[in-house]
């Protein structure tokens, strides 16, 4: 028997207002009434993803947040600068729910034979709106957990497992052999030099500090260039002729190094080549900007010949173009390697309300590597 389901909860919303200003605050909303291909989770754990702050805080320079309340719930608000208010301009006036994943306990089910299936079960969750204390969603967009799972092992099983995956697979599927992964100390960096060590796929792991290639080291990887270091150029080069890599997945976005991936790329190829050629290189090189932990120009120094292409990547679309035979063997593996491939390490636990202390959004919104946010929606709730 599980307890009886309350009618409200919490959840956190982001708003953009046409003067130009951040609302960030927690709402009381009304639990839905699950319709028969539905479940209603109580979420007990959710991580604070880079690619949810983009949600969170929008265009809003956060140096200027004031924290104040609205019925009795904290509310953040900071200013939009005009350029993001242009790009903001499809989300002005919608509260928007935050959170892209999560997991909790199933309380309550709608009335097919797999809703009813999933009654006090422990899942995993994607499908947005996770930053709350219920969250009512399709039994589809659940991955049942092995019994005894706990919250915050189950809470990141989408968003780094399945594109960190997705990386190898995109790598198979273009006829790429090696890779190379930026901002690589990360949770997803960690789980990915896991799966290559187990796949035997060469990986060359790009950081940006002793600590982060002694971390990484920590774990098995084999090739890691630092960024801060004077010969990086140098030794990016030696190991990507070592590894054969030509393709790369770049979480920073900004500034010059995804350039550098692809001149780095086109120096080992012509090293490779026995004539010379004034086009370069014929190995085809492609760099993915997948994140952006660098919000400035991407900058390109357009020296490694013409076998070369820069694009974008963003898992949801990869999903769907592999359709779900291949998703479901990808969630298959994430269940099975929960807490060894794909074990998340968080360093702060918080609640709702801390989520929207000025401190602790500070550090979060730091994005620093290392550091991962959980958010326990029944934290310090006295009736949860």
């Amino acid at each position: 028997m599980t307890d009886p389901t309350p009618t409200t909860g919490l959840q956190l919303t982001s708003l953009i207002t046409a003067e130009a200003q951040l609302e960030v605050t927690l709402v009381d909303k009304p639990i839905p009434e699950p319709r028969p291909d539905q479940v209603v989770v109580k979420v007990l754990a959710t991580p604070i993803n880079p690619s949810d702050l983009g949600l969170l805080f929008g265009a809003a320079d956060m140096t200027g947040a004031q924290v104040s309340t609205r019925d009795g719930q904290p509310l953040v608000t900071a200013p939009v600068t005009a350029p993001g208010m242009r790009a903001m301009a499809g989300r002005i006036g919608e509260a928007m729910p935050v959170g892209n994943e999560g997991s909790g306990v199933v309380v309550k089910a709608g009335a097919s034979p797999e809703a009813q299936a999933l009654l006090g079960k422990t899942v995993a969750m994607l499908g947005g709106a996770m930053y709350a204390q219920y969250r009512c969603l399709k039994v589809a967009d659940c991955l049942v957990l092995p019994d005894g799972t706990k919250p915050a092992d189950g809470a990141s099983c989408f968003v780094n497992p399945l594109t960190s995956l997705a990386m190898t697979e995109v790598m198979r599927r273009e006829g790429h052999t090696a890779l190379v992964h930026t901002a690589a100390a990360s949770n997803l960096g960690q789980m990915l030099v896991k799966i290559c060590l187990k796949d035997g796929i060469q990986l060359v792991n790009v950081v940006r500090s002793p600590a982060q290639a002694a971390l990484l080291h920590g774990i098995g990887a084999i090739h890691v260039a630092d960024s801060s270091q004077p010969d990086f150029i140098e030794t990016l080069i030696a190991m990507i002729v070592e590894t054969g890599a030509t393709i790369a997945f770049d979480a920073i976005g900004g500034g010059k190094l995804a350039g550098q991936l692809l001149t780095c790329m086109e120096a080992a190829a012509v090293k490779r080549m026995t004539t010379y050629s004034r086009y370069g290189s014929d190995s085809f090189k492609q760099v993915y900007i997948y994140g952006g932990l660098d919000v400035t120009p991407t900058t390109l120094n357009r020296n490694f010949g013409f076998s070369w292409a820069l694009g974008g990547f963003l898992l949801t679309p990869f999903l769907v173009k592999i359709g779900p035979d291949a998703v479901q063997a990808l969630k298959d593996r994430v269940v099975a390697e929960l807490t060894t491939t794909f074990a998340s390490h968080y360093t702060h636990e918080i609640s709702l309300v801390e989520a929207l202390q000025p401190k602790v959004f500070a550090d979060y919104n730091r994005r620093a590597t290392g550091e991962k946010f959980l958010i326990c929606p029944h934290k310090d709730v006295a009736s949860a």
